[in-house]
């Protein structure tokens, strides 16, 4: 008699434990994998701003970047545990080497010579078969001065495995300290308000 409630008992226990295992496995197995940036040209971080006189962009492929995205049992990218960018300030170029030197001087490109951003959280939500929309929040690094910001970036795994994201935020140069440069002795004025654009793609 107390064996067969024995039995029952763990029989009970297997049964549930089954259960939960069948609820829960897609969640528990995850892998995360380490990535990094491809180098090249591809890669690029573009600065798109105004003036009284006209737009102007500055671009740079000097990135270096590197996280860890975490991917389920079906492989589909459920989270980003951790992902950092530098880029060396004196890489932005625009087509005018006086507007460039201009720019190194307001962000204090020789005190602070990387602009760095280090992810803290991020929210995955599949919108399609290898897409995705990811909402972080992430400390943004210009000049010394770091501010927390929210960016809404998109992300595609690609069929060789490779992630490609891109995305846009707005900044203000004053939010980090920066006055807004001149030129011309003054006739140009850069405004306050920026638009800055990445496309970047990382492999294992």
């Amino acid at each position: 008699m107390e064996t067969n409630r024995h039995f029952q008992y763990t029989w009970k226990i297997i049964k549930i434990a089954t259960m939960l295992l069948i609820v829960l496995s897609p969640r528990m197995i995850m892998a995360q994998t380490p990535y990094k940036l491809i180098p090249g040209k591809d890669n690029t971080i573009k600065v798109l701003g105004t003036s009284n006189v006209h737009d102007w962009t500055m671009t740079s492929t000097g990135i270096e970047s590197q996280g860890a995205f975490k991917f389920n049992a079906r492989e589909e990218l459920v989270d980003i545990t951790s992902l950092k960018f530098t880029v060396q300030a004196k890489t932005l170029k625009s087509e005018k080497s006086s507007m460039d030197t201009r720019t190194y001087k307001a962000i204090k490109a020789d005190q602070f010579p990387k602009i760095t951003y280090q992810l803290i959280s991020a929210t995955v939500t599949a919108v399609q078969a290898n897409k995705y929309s990811i909402q972080t929040t992430g400390n943004l690094t210009i000049a010394g001065k770091l501010q927390t910001i929210t960016m809404k970036v998109n992300a595609l795994v690609n069929s060789d495995r490779s992630i490609s994201i891109h995305g846009a935020q707005k900044l203000a140069l004053t939010d980090y300290g920066i006055e807004p440069p001149s030129f011309m002795l003054g006739a140009m004025k850069v405004g306050n308000d920026l638009n800055i654009q990445f496309d970047l793609t990382y492999i294992k």
